[in-house]
């Protein structure tokens, strides 16, 4: 499927959850690969819209600072790699369609979803509150998963800030 955004043009919006140690997930394959990953498992459905850009991703990543977090944590992106976001969502047909969207996994299990109308309206530390307590109850790892500091530098691009 054609991507119906740039890619170069909305990189940087992948890019500040790569930085902080989310693994982009571009190709059906890699979803596959993803999915067969034992233990605990997010993925977040990523998107260009605002909510994406004030509420999810940083709302991931402030989640992601928590004392426990998901052994395996995962973004598609909604728009650009159209085949590896339908295929993400595959593992949740019972949910309709939404970008932003954050979905937990416990051994490939769905166990906890956030569609994008409970993140639409939020701040990213209300999104990270309604992520923590999933986290505690089905995963395990040691968080943070990043510093501090490396979390808000990588909220913190040009792109991002409109320079």
């Amino acid at each position: 499927m054609m991507a119906k955004y740039d890619p170069q043009v909305v990189g940087w919006m992948e890019k500040e959850l790569v930085d902080i140690g989310v693994q982009a997930l571009k190709a059906e394959s890699d979803v596959e690969a993803f999915m067969k990953k034992s233990g605990s498992s997010m993925i977040l459905i990523n998107s260009v819209c605002g909510c994406a850009a004030g509420g999810a991703r940083p709302g991931v990543g402030f989640a992601l600072q928590h004392k426990t977090i998901p052994d395996n944590i995962a973004t598609v992106f909604a728009g650009v790699d159209k085949d590896a976001t339908a295929n993400a969502r595959s593992y949740f047909p019972e949910v309709p369609p939404s970008s932003p969207s954050i979905a937990l996994f416990k051994d490939g299990q769905l166990v906890h979803f956030i569609p994008r109308h409970e993140i639409e309206g939020f701040d990213y530390e209300q999104i990270a509150e309604k992520l923590t307590p999933a986290f505690d109850e089905y995963c395990t790892k040691e968080g943070p998963l990043v510093s501090e500091e490396k979390l808000k530098e990588a909220f913190s691009s040009d792109e991002r800030n409109g320079r």
